[in-house]
């Protein structure tokens, strides 16, 4: 028996898989500044403007941050994330006009429930892409790569 995967949502992938990503964030975005006071976001629109730069931002230079401060990641058993995540955070906050964060905690507090709701979100998504088994119907060639089995005897 012999196990493939098969791709069965070719629309998550590429293009609509970055748009799925920003439609996600803008949710977390405005769920997240809902519950936390320090942020302020005027409209829907600069939800999604600043959903669309968080994605950029995690896609692009999240990665560079991660490389260029792992010597902490790997002292602080990977908490120093929370440290990068929240400098995304704060980069955004000086990019995207009408979108602000008071202080570096609410910050810090903003990614931390981000992340949680992005994650709670994105799970249907995963669940969609998950790769599935599919038991292949025709029998395999003869020639698969291995040799016929031989039995060996203690011929004396």
């Amino acid at each position: 028996m012999q196990i493939t995967f098969h791709n069965r949502s070719p629309l998550y992938s590429g293009p609509w898989g970055f748009v799925a990503q920003v439609i996600v964030m803008t949710l977390s975005v405005l769920l997240a500044s809902w519950i936390i006071p320090g942020v302020q976001l005027p409209s829907v629109g600069t939800a999604i403007i600043t959903a669309v730069v968080i994605a950029l931002l995690n896609n692009f230079i999240r990665p560079i941050l991660i490389v260029l401060t792992l010597p902490f990641m790997i002292f602080s058993m990977g908490l120093f994330l929370f440290i990068v995540n929240t400098l995304i955070i704060l980069v955004a906050d000086a990019l995207v006009p009408g979108f602000q964060v008071n202080g570096f905690g609410n910050a810090l507090l903003f990614s931390i429930v981000l992340t949680a709701f992005n994650y709670l979100l994105e799970i249907p998504n995963r669940l969609m892409r998950r790769p599935r088994y599919v038991e292949r119907t025709t029998p395999p060639k003869s020639d698969d790569g291995f040799a016929q089995y031989e039995d060996v005897t203690d011929e004396e």
